[in-house]
């Protein structure tokens, strides 16, 4: 199984999925590569209008994308992709469509058996168990919360630490802690931008200047780098 789970798609200042473009360019090789977008979580533009822009970026590093809505059978078209990516927007959104195209399980069999998957960001959070650990508002109903488990803990994308003056609601890492205080055999990852987990072959590593923070039930959050060993989250 191969997998690149990035935080999010732009960094302040820069033009959208550049930072992480040539990573994602590694990861998918120097053979070009048609992969299937899943387009499904953004909301306030067209699927075709996102899959224009992802596709910009794509093609600068030699490679191209696809919108699964294009196809006829969504099912069919993840049998026969080459690489999938789940682009970000609302997970809510995203998973609501997984479930309503009867996706989930097709995904996570074509991936278990070697497809390469790209996410960033909501496309990130379903390569976990639940989306229950996203930032996004609920605007719709999924049929179910369940993802696609590729991994076996929860990512928190954009995770942040700030606590603005005057806000005197719960911080990220108050909410994160109601979750594994409701789940408390579960690991949660706080993926700060910038970020992203490479995993392949079994074995996982962080990419970023920044660290992840995590946290399980009974224990304090902690902070790794990229000199860290993650297989203890597999």
């Amino acid at each position: 199984m191969r997998l690149l789970l990035i935080s999010n798609s732009t960094n302040a200042g820069e033009a959208y999925l550049d930072y992480p473009k040539m990573r994602i360019r590694e990861f998918l090789g120097e053979k070009p590569v048609n992969a299937l977008f899943l387009p499904y979580a953004g909301i306030m533009f067209s699927y075709d209008a996102y899959e224009k822009k992802v596709e910009e970026r794509f093609s600068e590093i030699g490679h191209h994308v696809t919108g699964i809505h294009r196809f006829d059978d969504p099912v069919q078209a993840v049998e026969e992709a080459e690489a999938i990516v789940i682009g970000g927007g609302n997970t809510w959104k995203l998973v609501q469509m997984m479930h309503h195209n009867h996706l989930m399980e097709v995904i996570r069999k074509k991936v278990l058996n070697g497809t390469p998957f790209v996410g960033w960001s909501a496309g990130s959070n379903v390569a976990c168990p639940t989306l229950r650990t996203t930032n996004d508002m609920p605007i719709i109903q999924p049929a179910s919360f369940d993802t696609l488990s590729l991994v076996p803990f929860q990512i928190n994308p954009h995770y942040l630490d700030a606590h603005p003056e005057g806000h005197g609601g719960e911080t990220r890492e108050d909410r994160i802690c109601e979750f594994i205080e409701i789940n408390p055999d579960v690991y949660v990852v706080g993926l700060r931008e910038g970020t992203m987990f490479w995993l392949e072959n079994g074995q996982m590593r962080l990419i970023g200047n920044k660290p992840a923070r995590i946290f399980r039930k009974g224990t304090e959050p902690k902070e790794l780098d990229e000199s860290a060993d993650f297989s203890f989250l597999l």
